[in-house]
């Protein structure tokens, strides 16, 4: 069953366009999406999240348009990118405190297990943290709600090659219980 379809996305800048990109994603896997730097892969994953407006094409998600079914279909969606740009200044306890009202879906034991696992404290702000850790905090977000599909922009960029590899097995994990990941990297070896 596929999960997320795209189909003949096109978004021209002025010193890139994205052309006919057409795909779709199995449920219960975990799917790559390689290419080198500038190839069009964020922009791809931001018109599949309504967060960049495509020129044309469809997206659609559980046989569902997004467009007619956005906010419905954004809360069975996990997104978490490499740059976390929220409230510096704020405890993270206060940032989730809001977050968390978005989502009717929000599950606050699996934000207690995740926030033990990753080893952070809700206290400090992300202007106290390091940058691997406010990535892992940004995924914590992501993983919160019950999500269906998670969506992971770049999301070893800033962290060790141990932490990169709790990641990935956390992923498979994911996989086994039935998430459906998708991964974007312009490392092979993460997706591979």
């Amino acid at each position: 069953m596929s999960v997320a379809e795209v189909r003949n996305l096109n978004k021209t800048y002025p010193a890139f366009a994205l052309k006919r990109a057409s795909f779709s994603i199995e449920a219960g896997r975990i799917t790559g999406f390689i290419g080198r730097n500038g190839a069009g892969k964020t922009t791809t994953i931001k018109s599949m999240l309504n967060l960049v407006h495509p020129d044309s094409g469809e997206i659609f998600y559980f046989g569902k348009p997004l467009a007619e079914n956005e906010n419905e279909i954004k809360k069975l969606i996990g997104y978490s990118t490499g740059a976390v740009n929220w409230y510096p200044r704020k405890k993270l306890r206060d940032v989730v405190a809001v977050v968390k009202r978005c989502y009717d879906t929000w599950d606050e034991d699996a934000y207690r297990r995740y926030l033990a696992l990753f080893a952070l404290d809700e206290n400090k702000t992300a202007l106290e943290m390091s940058e691997g850790m406010r990535v892992k905090y940004n995924l914590l977000i992501a993983l919160s709600h019950n999500a269906r599909v998670l969506i992971l922009d770049e999301p070893t960029s800033s962290l060790n090659e141990s932490d990169s590899k709790a990641l990935l097995d956390l992923l498979l994990r994911f996989k086994q219980e039935g998430m459906t990941c998708i991964i974007i990297s312009h490392k092979l070896n993460e997706v591979s």
